[in-house]
């Protein structure tokens, strides 16, 4: 079961919907029958952003995790990177979902080691003639951002030991590699 509200979801809910069916019984009491369409409207848009922000920041507050003993491996002989470590939900309710982001970005480019047509990507009149696919082949990014869902289902004080593999850019040289983890 993948928890995706909590306690603290429903309260907002709740105290969004109160203020939404006062603001429509207040717009039918307009006794200008041309503002009722608009204001409506305009109490169903601004109810329903500020649901959305309330979402992210009970979200942001209820839902803490963090992630301890990330290592990573290189294999040369099957040219793939495994990040190994321990996600932990700190907080005090279930996390449905955790997500490790893992960011690498080649640090050639900041040497000059990189030539420039790995940063521009030709697009546009030559692309009529010489086609996508023979312009895009010589171009490689310098940043890979990949995402993996390393824990579903963690509850309060819960460590899941986690391990994700992707494939490594051979063409990077000194790379730097963030990770972030989320829980949702």
């Amino acid at each position: 079961m993948i928890t995706l509200f909590n306690i603290w979801h429903f309260v907002v809910f709740a105290f969004i919907g109160i203020l939404f069916i006062i603001g429509v019984v207040a717009t039918l009491k307009q006794p200008d029958k041309k503002l009722q369409l608009s204001l409506l409207i305009s109490i169903s848009l601004v109810a329903a952003l500020v649901l959305g922000f309330s979402i992210i920041a009970v979200d942001k507050y209820t839902k803490v995790v963090n992630v301890y003993q990330v290592e990573n491996k290189r294999l040369l002989s099957i040219e793939k990177i495994i990040y190994t470590g321990i996600v932990k939900n700190e907080g005090n309710y279930e996390i449905g979902k955790v997500t490790l982001e893992v960011k690498l970005v080649n640090k050639g480019h900041v040497t000059g080691n990189v030539k420039a047509g790995s940063f521009f990507k030709a697009s546009g009149f030559f692309d009529f003639f010489f086609g996508e696919s023979d312009r895009s082949a010589s171009y490689r990014p310098q940043t890979i951002v990949k995402e993996f869902v390393v824990a579903q289902n963690l509850k309060p004080g819960e460590a899941k030991a986690f391990r994700v593999y992707f494939d490594y850019p051979p063409y990077f040289r000194s790379v730097a590699n963030f990770t972030k983890v989320t829980g949702h």
